[in-house]
């Protein structure tokens, strides 16, 4: 830490979170990073899903990397919500949470007496959280959601790559991200909504929504009759100016993104682009810049080309792998990253809440629970003496 005190502007909110997968533990970990005590209701004996899944198969001593890069700053709750006595726990939960979480497919929650309207009933102050794939009055309200379906529904995969190339997936979850982050920020919203209102609110989030929402430019201009076509040539996106694209160098690849035909032109000493470079942005010259700047780039190394344009006011920035990210001096100094100590994974290196403020830095308070670890503790919280808790144990309810 820097001497900022741990972040508390949630401080005193309980959140229960009944999620899964990536979008509703990584919303729900936004609001634990801001200081919201979170409890995380998952099913007794190891059986969570993220505990028994990772990415590229990445297990640190058996603890799974996907569980803990979304479930940090929580506490476990394990509880058979198929068992009377485990709803009876999760409804004595609700009555005193402020926000409820989650992320199954519709109809889920109903099955276990958990739904809105009959949560609202239990806590009229209720923050409700529904996050689904297609949204709860979809046609679709049955399929799963998952980020790749999504990106193929949406369009996303679609507008990316050359014409001459297939669709081209974006290379991380990032309509998951997107919708937690979607998701954190209605819980803010509904909060202070109820701050002025003292009622509860029902907060809908989908994925379809949320990878709409990550196209707002281009999809935009579609709906008003823009002809967003790919081309041939390395330029980046359907509705941007040249030389707005990614060229392959000697040994790499060159970004160069919105600059000035005349001022890119002088940079290049390309005298043929002066040619192009009239007033305006030149859109319906994008291939024909292309077709002139590609075959240039090629002749030097990216590094070479970094230290000619950048000085010269050229957007331009290399195409960096991970190890080349991480490395970097500006991300080095944004300090996006915290290596913590968990107790059987060992370090883990994790990125960190996204967002500074002047009050307070969000950290590592909890470590990334193990399956249950607060179980007895948030028992005792809502009222359960020790016979009781024994009692539920014994009788597999958590």
């Amino acid at each position: 830490m820097d001497g900022r005190p741990p972040l508390a502007i949630l401080a005193g909110v309980r959140v229960v979170s009944f999620t899964q997968f990536l979008l509703g533990p990584s919303g729900v970990q936004f609001l634990a990073d801001l200081g919201a005590d979170v409890v995380k209701v998952e099913p007794p004996g190891g059986r969570l899903w993220e505990r028994n899944w990772s990415g590229a198969d990445l297990f640190k001593n058996g603890v799974s990397v996907f569980f803990m890069l979304a479930h940090r700053n929580q506490r476990s709750l394990t509880l058979d919500l198929k068992h009377p006595e485990g709803r009876a726990v999760a409804r004595r939960l609700v009555e005193r949470a402020d926000v409820l979480v989650q992320n199954f497919r519709p109809g889920v929650m109903a099955r276990h007496g958990l739904d809105w309207e009959t949560a609202k009933a239990i806590n009229p102050r209720l923050i409700y959280v529904s996050a689904s794939g297609y949204g709860e009055s979809s046609p679709y309200r049955d399929r799963p959601g998952q980020d790749l379906l999504m990106q193929g529904l949406s369009g996303l995969a679609s507008i990316s790559g050359r014409a001459d190339q297939p669709p081209t997936a974006v290379g991380t979850a990032v309509i998951d991200q997107h919708g937690a982050t979607l998701l954190a920020l209605g819980v803010l919203g509904a909060l202070l909504e109820r701050q002025r209102t003292g009622s509860g609110v029902h907060v809908e989030v989908s994925m379809l929504r949320a990878a709409l929402d990550l196209q707002i430019e281009s999809a935009t201009y579609f709906l008003n009759g823009a002809r967003l076509e790919k081309t041939e040539t390395p330029l980046a996106s359907t509705f941007h100016p040249p030389p707005y694209g990614i060229y392959p160098t000697r040994d790499g690849h060159l970004i160069l993104s919105m600059s000035p035909l005349a001022q890119l032109a002088e940079a290049l000493e390309l005298p043929a682009l002066r040619d192009l470079a009239k007033p305006g942005w030149n859109f319906e010259s994008r291939e024909a810049v292309a077709r002139l700047v590609e075959p240039l780039i090629r002749t030097r190394a990216t590094a070479a080309w970094i230290e000619r344009l950048v000085p010269a006011g050229v957007w331009a920035a290399a195409v960096n792998d991970y190890a080349e990210t991480f490395a970097d001096p500006a991300v080095q100094a944004a300090d996006a990253v915290e290596e913590i100590s968990h107790p059987v994974a060992g370090p883990v290196k994790l990125l960190r809440f996204p967002l500074e403020f002047s009050t307070g830095r969000a950290g590592v308070r909890l470590m990334p629970p193990g399956p249950g670890q607060h179980t007895d503790a948030i028992l005792s919280e809502l009222g359960y003496d020790d016979a009781a808790i024994a009692r539920l144990r014994k009788d597999g309810a958590v």
